[in-house]
C-alpha cells in the first residue's frame, strides 16, 4: 500500500502525523459477493489525543474537553467502511479524522453582542397582531340575528 496520498492537514502548518496513526482493518459487514468475504476494507482509525505531541497544548486540551464523549483511555477512533477499497476506506478515515479534530481544535466563537430591537419593527408585530385580533373578533356571530 505505502503511504497515504498526503498529509492530512488539521489547520495552518499542523497535520497528522503518519507515525502516531494506527491502522486495524477487519470484515466490512452488509451485502457482497464472494470477495467480501476474504477482504479486510473496514478500516479503523486510531490517534492517541492524550500522548500526542504534534498538537500546540491549547488545543490538545480544547481537543481533549470537547471529545471527551467520544475518547477511550485518551484514544479517538474513526471508522469507514462505505467504499469496497481498502485504500479509499483508509482515505476516508483520515480525511474525517482530521476534520474531526479541526473542529475540536477551533477556537470558541466570539460571543454575541446584544442588540436592541428596532422601534419599528416592534411596532409593525404590535400592529400586525391588532389587525389579526380584529379578524378573529369579526368570526364571532354576536350581530347575526
Amino acid at each position: 500500500m505505502g503511504n497515504m496520498s498526503a498529509p492530512y492537514v488539521i489547520r495552518g502548518s499542523v497535520s497528522l502525523p503518519e507515525a502516531e496513526l494506527m491502522w486495524r482493518f477487519s470484515r466490512s459487514s452488509g451485502p457482497g459477493g464472494q470477495h467480501v468475504n476474504t477482504s479486510d476494507s473496514q478500516v479503523e482509525l486510531r490517534f492517541d489525543l492524550a500522548r500526542t505531541e504534534a498538537l500546540p497544548p491549547v488545543w490538545k486540551e480544547r481537543a481533549l474537553e470537547r471529545l471527551s464523549g467520544r475518547l477511550v483511555d485518551g484514544v479517538v477512533t474513526v471508522r469507514a467502511s462505505e467504499h469496497r477499497s481498502q485504500w479509499r476506506n483508509r482515505e476516508t478515515a483520515a480525511v474525517r479524522l482530521a476534520s474531526l479534530l479541526a473542529e475540536a481544535t477551533a477556537p470558541p466563537p466570539r460571543p454575541r453582542r446584544p442588540t436592541r430591537i428596532p422601534r419599528g419593527i416592534n411596532e409593525r408585530r404590535l400592529r400586525e397582531k391588532k389587525q389579526r385580533s380584529e379578524v378573529k373578533r369579526g368570526r364571532t356571530g354576536r350581530g347575526w340575528t
